[in-house]
């Protein structure tokens, strides 16, 4: 925690002690502590603001940086789908012939 070791801790815990007073102590603690934790959340949220912004650029990126691979994406996809259609069309039985009557 900020290379500060347990020793360190106790002699700023000794002098708040001393320059704040046991009575108001607890009270500093607690606002300490909501402050913390108010900037924690408000960090939380810039990052995933930035986050969030440049996963919006990753495929303009791409389009900018590989235009190739963003066509080769496209005709893969274009021919995964007329693959799909083909195997439906495919994947019905051939109509049977009715058995014939012997007379």
């Amino acid at each position: 925690m900020f290379g500060i070791g347990m020793p360190e801790v106790l002699v700023i815990m000794a002098v708040a002690l001393i320059v704040i007073g046991p009575a108001k102590l607890p009270e500093l603690a607690r606002s300490l502590g909501k402050g913390y934790a108010e900037f924690s959340r408000s960090m939380r949220d810039v990052r995933k603001g930035f986050n969030d912004m440049t996963s919006d650029f990753e495929e303009e990126r791409e389009i900018i940086t590989n235009p190739t691979r963003v066509i080769e994406k496209t005709f893969e996809s274009t021919f995964a789908i007329k693959d799909e259609e083909g195997e439906k069309k495919t994947d019905k039985p051939a109509a049977e012939k009715p058995p014939e009557k012997k007379a």
